[in-house]
């Protein structure tokens, strides 16, 4: 799989990667065999990159990575991990003290001395905005608790503003064919600027897989119907804002812009890989099945420019209107 130098750490990382969320049981029950069946997938296929926080499954992510990679000292994976979920979400607690501590559980969770990556999750728009927090997080660096540091944002202001910070090694923002807003100035100013861009959502929660109707019913316990109108979390990280209805028809549509031998869900990875300033897209799976089709995705031929630009069309047409303005 192709590898991409990974924003100012240097590393490279394959332009598909995995997110574990649902490793987490955070999408409904995951028993461990089944999720250590996904990670040994998406490393088969070519994954070096694996995408956790400490608060999926409240750790349990973590654990069955550190467990998995334990048994695979072969693998060659970076494993980025995020803070600051786990407590109210006050700038005050954005210290170093509490850094340390969410680190040691993080380090301890994976078994590892030093983290490879940790995201800021999220955090309120303040702690963008703070030095203290920023030389907080260098000082993890010299202590070598954790080898770089990101950012997880909500919104293309908030990345614009993490960007500008020199220590920044990465941000990991929503962008998918559902979510064109950071093609606008955030994968630029990245890219100028040496971040690493890490894409989650990219199925805009399932939604561009084509899968789902309007009939379609989730689990109780799963973000997609506990979260639809942003009751525990932004909005935005459930299918990307979207209306479901609507986004199930213009699903529907996008689907009919795949190419032959590719399915929806693989054009939506691939359309993603082509956007200039990406280092890797993290799709989620929940079966060695599709951890396999998702990883293929890199292997796609690059998608015509008309395809591009009906992409665009269908955008701008049914999700703009929607989503453009709040993120």
């Amino acid at each position: 799989m192709e590898q991409r130098v990974f924003g100012r750490t240097n590393q490279k990382v394959s332009v598909v990667g995995l997110g574990t969320w649902q490793l987490g049981a955070d999408w409904g029950d995951v028993r461990e065999e089944d999720a250590l069946a996904v990670l040994d997938a998406a490393v088969e296929s070519g994954v070096t990159f694996f995408d956790t926080a400490d608060v999926y499954g409240d750790g349990r992510s973590e654990q069955l990575i550190g467990r998995y990679l334990r048994g695979r000292p072969d693998a060659d994976i970076m494993v980025a991990t995020k803070m600051g979920r786990r407590v109210e979400q006050d700038p005050a607690l954005f210290t170093l003290d509490n850094f340390r501590a969410w680190t040691d559980r993080s380090r301890a969770n994976l078994g590892v001395d030093t983290l490879d990556l940790v995201q800021l999750h999220c955090p309120p728009t303040p702690v963008f905005s703070s030095d203290a927090v920023f030389d907080a997080l260098d000082t993890l660096v010299e202590e070598r608790r954790i080898a770089a540091y990101g950012v997880s944002v909500e919104t293309c202001e908030e990345a614009l503003t993490a960007i500008a910070r020199p220590g920044t090694a990465s941000v990991q923002i929503i962008f998918n064919a559902f979510r064109l807003k950071p093609l606008e100035k955030v994968l630029p100013a990245a890219a100028e600027a040496g971040v690493g861009i890490i894409a989650r959502v990219p199925l805009a929660s399932g939604l561009l897989s084509g899968k789902y109707t309007r009939e379609t019913v989730f689990p109780a316990d799963d973000h997609r119907t506990y979260n639809r109108h942003g009751e525990s979390f932004d909005q935005g990280e459930t299918f990307s804002g979207v209306d479901f209805e609507s986004g199930v028809e213009a699903a529907v549509e996008f689907a009919g812009l795949a190419p032959e031998g590719a399915t929806p869900a693989q054009t939506a990875l691939r359309w993603i890989i082509q956007q200039p300033g990406v280092s890797t897209v993290i799709p989620g799976a929940r079966s060695p099945e599709q951890a396999h089709a998702n990883a293929a995705a890199a292997a796609l031929p690059p998608l015509s420019g008309a395809t591009l630009e009906a992409v665009r069309d269908l955008y701008d047409r049914r999700i703009r209107a929607q989503v453009h303005h709040r993120w």
